[in-house]
């Protein structure tokens, strides 16, 4: 089972600069200028997420929904769109007990890039143009 230790190897190890925030919660900067990634070590899991954006109230948000879903069936590799605290998120869920350095280096890859690829049609769909 990857420990804390293993995983702070990993993050080292992709050259990526990460800081402890709270016990066994680290947030990481990616290389590119993108959002950071929070990783969250509670075993059994570890827990990827990435901020995307704040999702508007009031707005008609049916069809940005609708595209999130077919994204999440179709276009995301690592994880899932989500709501959580009306933000909109990125999240992967991964086996402590199975992690590998590949494995944790695909999911941060594959979440920054669909976050950088769907920005601007997400920002589009939900008639906004703040950054999250």
């Amino acid at each position: 089972m990857v420990n804390q230790e293993d995983l702070e190897s990993y993050l080292i190890r992709m050259d990526l600069e990460f800081e402890e925030v709270d016990e066994g919660m680290y947030l990481v900067q990616p290389r590119s200028d993108g959002p950071p990634v929070v990783v969250h070590h509670s075993p059994p899991l570890l827990v990827v997420r990435l901020k995307v954006t704040t999702v508007p109230e009031g707005n008609d948000l049916g069809e940005l929904y609708k595209t999130l879903l077919v994204w999440n069936a179709t276009d995301v590799v690592h994880g899932a769109y989500g709501i959580e605290e009306g933000d909109l998120v990125l999240t992967d869920t991964l086996e402590l007990e199975t992690l590998d350095f590949p494995e944790l280096q695909a999911s941060l890859e594959s979440m920054q890039m669909a976050a950088a690829s769907h920005y601007d049609r997400i920002k589009e769909l939900a008639g906004t143009g703040q950054e999250g």
